[in-house]
């Protein structure tokens, strides 16, 4: 007769039995090994679909082992406050605009009278082959972070609250916005010199844009055709004029001690999601900028100023472009590519990219 176990040895063997099942157990899904955190310090509606989907193929690429976590409309700080999060890597990645209070060589992101239309701007800020690019990345390297991939917006036209803006002249008497972007201020500091006109620059964060435009602290700013619509500037100005005097690039990069320690498979993983995101975001703000156009000759009390190449070409030559870069760009150029000649190089493929799309568009 088969001997009858004691109630004692029971629960012992019962809990061999469920520990020797749990070990074939194989969880669902890992948890993932690094996650991480994508702040966005301003609204950008036109990009928000796009980002998302790189956090998603981030996650998709990288097996699950990188959770990207998404944080849109300033939700991690102001522009300043996120990029100093990031360097420090509180916040492993960020859009930024490189202002020269924030990265010393963020200048030669964004040179004005330099990128002039996107064909020219898919070739000098192609990464890692791009002339801008290469240049960029050292400057952001310098600060502690990597770029990721670029978000373009186009060209900056002047939009103003009293008249329309077609010559030099027009400036007199009005407050114009400007921001930590030194370049882009000293063209109309020159301005302001040799066409001897009366105006006042003032010096508000961007996000403050459509506030100090309503309350009237200033009436004359610099802005895009995605500006006038996704961040309402075109409802607190009465005119645009279309000066195209500078492009405007930013920056998606992410700690570089974070990225230098990561693995080359993951490392293959994120730039891989960062091409097809980047790609995708190009081929969109080229073809919506039409629609951006549309939209800002429908806003009610808006006219829109399209200025010739001969007006446009005074506006060049009283910036005194070439002074800005001895002043600006070569110092730091000089010293972050030592006997490269770095400035010649970039000025001549920047003059030699535009006169191949001119001469492919005459085809």
């Amino acid at each position: 007769m088969q001997k009858v176990m004691s109630g004692k040895k029971v629960p012992g063997l019962l809990l061999l039995a469920l520990f020797m099942v749990s070990l074939c157990v194989v969880p669902s899904e890992a948890a993932p090994q690094y996650r991480w955190k994508l702040g966005i310090p301003w609204s950008r509606p036109a990009v928000d679909e796009n980002l998302k989907l790189f956090c998603q193929l981030v996650e998709e690429y990288s097996g699950g082992r990188i959770e990207v976590r998404y944080y849109p409309d300033g939700q991690l700080g102001t522009h300043d406050e996120t990029f100093h999060g990031v360097r420090r890597g509180d916040i492993t990645m960020g859009l930024f605009a490189p202002y020269v209070n924030l990265v010393p060589g963020g200048m030669i992101n964004w040179m004005p009278w330099g990128t002039q239309n996107w064909e020219a701007a898919e070739i000098l800020y192609e990464h890692g082959t791009g002339i801008i690019w290469k240049a960029t990345e050292v400057a952001y390297n310098e600060v502690g972070m990597h770029q990721l991939f670029n978000i373009m917006y186009g060209s900056y036209g002047v939009g103003s609250k009293v008249r329309p803006i077609r010559t030099p002249q027009d400036f007199d008497g009005l407050r114009f916005r400007v921001s930590a972007s030194l370049a882009s201020v000293r063209v109309f500091e020159n301005i302001i010199k040799n066409a001897k006109v009366n105006m006042t620059l003032e010096t508000i964060p961007w996000a403050d844009l459509y506030n100090a435009l309503s309350r009237g602290v200033v009436d004359t700013i610099w802005s895009m055709w995605p500006s006038l619509i996704d961040e309402r500037h075109g409802e607190v100005i009465s005119y645009y004029s279309n000066l195209n005097w500078q492009w405007d690039n930013n920056n998606v990069v992410i700690n570089k001690k974070i990225w230098d320690e990561l693995p080359e498979d993951l490392k293959e993983a994120v730039g891989k999601a960062a091409r097809v995101v980047e790609k995708n975001q190009f081929e969109k703000q080229k073809t919506i900028e039409k629609e951006y156009m549309e939209k800002v000759r429908s806003l009610p009390n808006m006219t829109l100023v399209e200025i010739t190449p001969e007006e446009r070409a005074v506006f060049l030559q009283l910036s005194d472009v070439p002074a800005i870069w001895n002043e600006l760009a070569k110092p730091w150029l000089e010293k972050a590519f030592p006997g490269e000649d770095m400035q010649e190089k970039m000025l001549a493929e920047i003059d030699r990219v535009h006169k191949e799309v001119e001469a492919v568009k005459k085809k």
